[in-house]
């Protein structure tokens, strides 16, 4: 973190560096070196505290429960995920001063000079909790309008904190940000199918699998049959026409900013266009984009997106 925000040296560097080190199996670069370096940091925050969410719901955090304890629970707490996410939102209000004391986890502690730096807010924050939640609650999603809200909580916080931390923010970024959250989102469940399952999780609307007679035990084979490379087919294309909703967002910005965000909706592209290479095979395991095809994507939409302002 820059010494410009004001950020001591955190504890637990190892532990905190194993967090934010996922940020490479991301579609899409987080923190790419040629932004500057206070956006880089803001970004890096952003991503940790959003990882940091994901693993308590996800049921992925280190073993030893080293983040209870950094959280104020004893180590055994580490897999009630409920007082987890309770125990990270009370800390996140330490994050904005709502608690006394600083936070107490070292990824918050080191989102708290940002939150400062910004001006940021902490509705997305909490989205992100709220989405967490959900999973502890939620397992199938009858509808596409259901999943579409559930990513409302789940992704479309992240991308209106990056127009945030840029201080590029306006109503129309907002809602071509949210179209491409929510594609990414919906593409991370496409070629997680399998690995969401395990979690007996389907993020695949029910009436989409009724509509294509996939059946829960088909997603559980080995092998792709025909009727559920239909169905990833179908959800595919839906991602892509969000993506291409929200496109524009990049003619919208300039400089570094219009290349980091080229580089979401490319990672996005790329991603589709793997499984689609894969012929909507998911189920033996998540199709990648090859590092040549990432790029490929993102100097098309630099290309073609339509420029403004």
């Amino acid at each position: 973190m820059t010494p410009g925000y004001g950020i001591r040296p955190l504890p637990d560097t190892d532990h905190v560096s194993a967090t934010l080190d996922k940020a490479t199996a991301e579609n899409f670069p987080v923190a790419p070196v040629f932004l500057p370096r206070a956006w880089r940091d803001g970004l890096t925050a952003v991503y940790g505290y959003a990882r940091l969410v994901d693993d308590i719901g996800d049921g992925d955090l280190a073993p030893g429960g080293r983040d209870a304890v950094l959280l104020g629970l004893d180590p055994a707490a580490v897999d009630d995920r409920p007082a987890m996410l309770d125990a990270l939102e009370a800390d996140l209000h330490r994050v904005f001063g709502g608690t006394a004391g600083p936070p107490r986890h070292p990824l918050l502690l080191a989102l708290q000079p940002v939150v400062r730096a910004h001006g940021l807010t902490p509705e997305p924050f909490l989205g992100l909790i709220e989405a967490n939640r959900q999973d502890q609650r939620v397992a199938r999603y009858e509808t596409y309008a259901d999943l579409v809200g559930y990513c409302e909580l789940s992704a479309n916080p992240v991308g209106r904190l990056v127009l945030s931390l840029t201080g590029t923010s306006t109503p129309e970024r907002i809602r071509r940000s949210d179209a491409v959250c929510t594609a990414l989102q919906i593409v991370e469940h496409i070629q997680d199918v399998a690995e969401d399952l395990g979690r007996d999780r389907i993020y695949l609307p029910a009436e989409d699998m009724r509509r294509f007679h996939v059946t829960e035990a088909e997603l559980a084979a080995p092998t792709t049959g025909a009727s559920v490379r239909s169905l990833i087919a179908f959800e595919s294309e839906r991602a892509r026409e969000l993506l291409n909703e929200g496109t524009p967002l990049v003619g919208s910005v300039h400089g570094r900013l219009r290349l980091l965000l080229a580089g979401f909706v490319g990672g996005g592209r790329a991603a589709l266009r793997a499984v689609t290479a894969a012929g909507f095979d998911v189920l033996p395991g998540p199709p990648k984009p090859t590092r040549s095809g990432l790029l490929r994507e993102v100097a098309a939409v630099l290309r073609t997106a339509p420029r403004k302002g």
